[in-house]
C-alpha cells in the first residue's frame, strides 16, 4: 500500500528496538566511575562503548567523549558514517535513515488512522441522516394524513348543517 514491505518494516522496527533496549540496559549498568574516554582510544569498539558517554570513531580508531551539546557529532570529531554509540555494528548515519524511516512510517501510521476514523464518521453521520430524512417523511406522511383526516371532517360537519360549499374557492355568502 505504501511502496514497502511489511519485513522491511518489522526490520527497521527491530533495529530500533534493539538499539534502544541495549542503550538502556548498559545505561542502567552500575560501574565505578566511568574513567574518562580518551583513555580507551586505540582499544576495540566494545570496551570504548561500556561507558554511554563516549563515542566511537571507526576510522581513527579513536574514543572520544560525546560532544552532548549537538545532537550529531560534528564531522571534525568523526564522520557520520564512521561514528558509532551505543552499539559499535550501527553507525550514526544508518541510526539517523532508521529512525527518520520510523518516524515517517508512524506518521502515515497516524494520519491514515484519522482519515479512516474521519471517513468512518462520515459513513455514520451519512447513515444517521438518512435515518433523519426517512423520520421526517414518515412524519410528514402522517402529518399530511392527518390533515386530509381532519378537513373530511369539516367538510362532514359543513355538510351536515348545510354549508358545504360546492366551490371551495368561492367566497362564503350568508345564505
Amino acid at each position: 500500500m505504501f511502496g514497502f514491505s511489511s519485513s522491511a518494516f518489522a526490520l527497521f522496527l527491530n533495529i530500533g528496538v534493539i538499539i534502544v533496549f541495549v542503550a538502556a540496559v548498559k545505561a542502567q549498568t552500575p560501574s565505578a566511575a566511568p574513567a574518562p574516554c580518551s583513555l580507551k582510544s586505540n582499544s576495540s569498539c566494545d570496551e570504548c562503548l561500556q561507558n554511554v558517554a563516549c563515542l566511537w570513531c571507526s576510522s581513527t580508531q579513536q574514543c572520544v567523549d560525546y560532544p552532548v551539546k549537538n545532537i550529531l557529532p560534528p564531522s571534525s570529531i568523526c564522520p557520520l558514517n564512521d561514528a558509532r554509540w551505543g552499539v559499535c555494528w550501527v553507525n550514526f548515519q544508518i541510526l539517523i535513515i532508521t529512525m527518520s524511516v520510523l518516524a515517517g512510517v508512524i506518521i502515515i501510521a497516524i494520519l491514515v488512522c484519522c482519515l479512516c476514523c474521519c471517513k468512518c464518521e462520515r459513513i455514520g453521520s451519512k447513515r444517521e441522516d438518512v435515518r433523519v430524512e426517512r423520520q421526517t417523511r414518515a412524519r410528514k406522511a402522517r402529518q399530511k394524513a392527518r390533515k386530509t383526516e381532519i378537513q373530511l371532517r369539516h367538510d362532514e360537519i359543513r355538510q351536515k348543517y348545510g354549508i358545504a360549499k360546492e366551490n371551495p374557492y368561492a367566497r362564503m355568502d350568508d345564505h
